[in-house]
């Protein structure tokens, strides 16, 4: 929860030497290597693609899980585009006759060595933050309605910590607030950071002060608007009206560079995974019409930018004929058996690729609803048309944080993380979702 620059950087410096041991004793068990002269300004490009691949998963964020099996395939993921990028490097950019250019084996093989070691010291320093964090509290300061859906959402995210609410203003002559920053200052109650429903200057006279003195000592104020976008990675729905978009963010979505970068970017990677994949599009479309004849796509209508209707387009996974519920279910017997497969493992997602290259979509974005479903969700949630506000994606912020879901409730949960991806969205979170998203695709997570 707080800030820890030296957790980060014990984190950063023991990858750093993992790469530095991993490349030098590889080097020397190969014979290319010198123990008088180790490898160091070579191992300057594979170190940074390391730090660099793990940054984009959050890996040296205090805040990660590290102890979960969820950040050990990322982790693992990151790693291996580690190793195709220093590979890349080494064999496509670097100048020939350098010493890492006479094996392979050690460049592959070094990341191989230092993954346990990277993931060995993330748990071990997680497991010493978790034991002495684990009893520190939250203090929620605002009303009882607004505290239990603060609890709540606690619950939902899986959060931990003790919550202890108090109000901000004094209550039958009694200055509970008050009271809790005297506790907090002398030391007799432990608190891991202080969530303001209420702006400061709704607190009482003299308690703004002592907050942020508080804060500069190491126990952080976050009003809950801002505790929703730096722990939990979202918006508040409560936060949002016709005026949000004129508030802060949004900066590099206004940028014309920023648009012509993102879309040269999508025709280029569409062009590529169409490239790769086109084996198996081949092999899933025999399979579908040798599983239950038919056509092999799936079209509907869906909803884009500016709430443009496009056609959306898919490798069907249901029986030709299949009519019912909007939402698809565990086991849905509208499903064909090569359906299952596809869904599984997100083949059916393809040819929506064709879409991306047409322009109806991106990459990377909110998901592209159907319009039978967008109608209903205009007319239940204010503001749901913000997230058309920038090209629906094949994957997306709300995909990889939210699992599959449906009606009302999962739609505003998962329309959260859609405002905070089009407010805060740029190169580096994209990147992020692409390796996030080969987890998904690996482990069967996420949204459907």
């Amino acid at each position: 929860m707080k800030s820890s620059p030296r957790f980060t950087f014990a984190i950063l410096g023991a990858d750093l030497v993992s790469v530095f041991l991993a490349f030098n004793i590889l080097a020397l068990l190969r014979g290319i290597g010198n123990p008088l002269e180790p490898l160091i300004l070579p191992l300057v490009i594979p170190a940074a693609l390391q730090v660099m691949s793990l940054a984009l998963i959050d890996g040296y964020s205090p805040r990660t899980d590290f102890l979960s099996i969820v950040y050990t395939s990322q982790h693992l993921i990151a790693m291996l585009a580690a190793i195709i990028g220093t590979l890349l490097f080494i064999f496509v950019l670097l100048p020939a006759g350098e010493m890492l250019q006479q094996s392979r084996i050690v460049a592959t093989i070094s990341f191989l060595l230092a993954t346990p070691i990277n993931l060995g010291v993330r748990r071990a320093l997680a497991l010493r933050r978790t034991n002495i964090h684990l009893n520190r509290t939250i203090l929620f300061v605002g009303d009882l309605n607004s505290a239990a859906t603060f609890q709540e959402e606690c619950n939902r995210a899986g959060f931990k910590r003790p919550i202890v609410n108090v109000s901000a203003h004094p209550v039958q002559g009694r200055d509970d607030l008050g009271a809790m920053v005297n506790h907090i200052e002398a030391g007799r109650m432990q608190v891991e950071a202080i969530v303001l429903r209420e702006s400061t200057v709704d607190l009482p006279a003299g308690i703004p002060d002592r907050l942020v003195r508080l804060h500069f000592e190491g126990v952080p104020t976050y009003t809950l608007e801002l505790f929703h976008e730096r722990i939990w990675s979202k918006i508040p729905l409560y936060r949002i009206n016709h005026a949000w978009l004129f508030q802060g963010g949004f900066h590099l979505s206004r940028e014309p560079l920023f648009e012509r970068v993102k879309r040269m970017s999508d025709i280029l990677l569409a062009l590529f995974v169409l490239l790769l994949s086109a084996p198996f599009l081949v092999l899933a479309a025999i399979a579908i019409l040798l599983d239950s004849g038919g056509p092999v796509f799936f079209r509907q209508t869906r909803i884009g930018r500016y709430r443009a209707p496009f056609s959306l387009y898919k490798l069907r996974t249901m029986h030709s004929s299949s009519e019912g519920a909007h939402y698809t279910a565990k086991g849905d017997k509208r499903i064909t058996r090569i359906g299952t497969i596809l869904r599984a493992f997100r083949l059916d997602e393809l040819p929506q690729l064709w879409n991306v290259l047409k322009g109806d979509m991106s990459m990377i974005g909110p998901r592209a609803e159907w319009d039978v479903l967008v109608r209903g969700y205009e007319r239940e949630i204010p503001c749901y048309h913000f997230r058309h506000l920038v090209r629906p994606g094949i994957t997306g912020w709300a995909q990889i944080n939210y699992p599959y879901g449906a009606g009302i409730d999962d739609t505003l949960r998962k329309l959260e993380y859609d405002l905070f991806y089009i407010r805060h969205y740029s190169f580096q979170i994209d990147a992020s979702i692409v390796l996030k998203t080969v987890h998904v695709m690996l482990f069967d997570k996420g949204s459907r």
